[in-house]
């Protein structure tokens, strides 16, 4: 079970629990498509949040209309079934028994729900550990959109994929990386693949231990040769807490792997040697 606090989004006390393998059924995903999607703001006018989704949703999203509103508007119009939202917010985990918090970015449906973890979600995906500076992430807000808009389009055309754990469905694409370049973050890495002789021993296909730069300007550019790691983990300050390591593709915003690991002296936060060889093998 997963609860998602929302304090990141407005100072009320209510959260969000909902199943882990939680999906949207066939009714929420034709539901989807006849509301007006509304982005939530963050009224700290010192994040660059606001300016960017403002520009990404201009630059990508095509499939509902959309409008912006503040974190006070959302709590009112939360409740009106016309209405799907992207916001962000604060995520736990009760099972993994860690106060570990993460941010994650969500497309959920309105409706005349009490609380905010009654309403559906069309799609989440984990965006950062909660203590990370945006910095880290904020240039890669604009692909994760796009993934979203494609991932509303997959399952509504493909719905028979909606009863199941839908991301197993992306790793069928992971043959397909073996014909681009991965892009990862020397600071992503695990202590037994963080050099490229060391990586090479059990990947070998075109990597490139890259800079934030360089994967910006990837998605910038939409290059169709590239894909790049997305982790998202405790940064070193928690132990047995999550780590979330997905490969997007910088053209097509395409998952090409997901998984995750429980952090521990053993596996720590970063890209394992049984990433890589999962990557080979399958």
């Amino acid at each position: 079970m997963k609860k998602i606090l929302t304090g990141f989004i407005f100072l009320v006390l209510c959260g969000k629990t909902m199943p882990q393998n939680y999906v949207p059924s066939r009714d929420d995903v034709k539901a989807f498509y006849t509301t007006k999607t509304l982005v939530v703001l963050e009224d700290n006018p010192l994040l660059e949040y606001n300016y960017i989704i403002k520009k990404v949703m201009g630059q990508e999203w095509t499939i509902t209309e959309y409008d912006f509103i503040s974190s006070a508007e959302f709590e009112e119009k939360r409740k009106d079934p016309q209405y799907s939202f992207i916001y962000m917010a604060q995520v736990t985990f009760e099972a993994d028994k860690t106060d570990a918090a993460y941010r994650f970015l969500h497309l959920s449906l309105g409706g005349d729900y009490y609380r905010l973890n009654e309403m559906p979600d069309i799609v989440a995906v984990p965006l950062a550990y909660y203590n990370v500076e945006e910095d880290d992430y904020a240039y890669k807000l604009g692909i994760l959109v796009r993934f979203m808009q494609n991932h509303a389009k997959l399952i509504r055309e493909n719905p028979e994929i909606i009863s199941a754990n839908v991301f197993k469905h992306y790793n069928d694409n992971i043959k397909d990386i073996r014909d681009k370049t991965l892009y990862i973050l020397e600071s992503e890495l695990s202590n037994d693949v963080n050099s490229a002789a060391r990586i090479k021993k059990v990947y070998p296909y075109r990597f490139r231990i890259a800079t934030e730069e360089e994967i910006e300007q990837a998605i910038e550019e939409k290059n169709p040769d590239v894909v790049f790691l997305h982790k998202v983990g405790p940064e070193g300050t928690k132990l047995n807490a999550r780590c979330y390591k997905v490969i997007i593709g910088a053209a097509d915003a395409n998952f090409y792997y997901f998984n995750y690991h429980n952090v521990s002296d053993r596996n720590p936060d970063g890209f394992l040697e049984s990433d890589f060889k999962n990557l080979v093998k399958k």
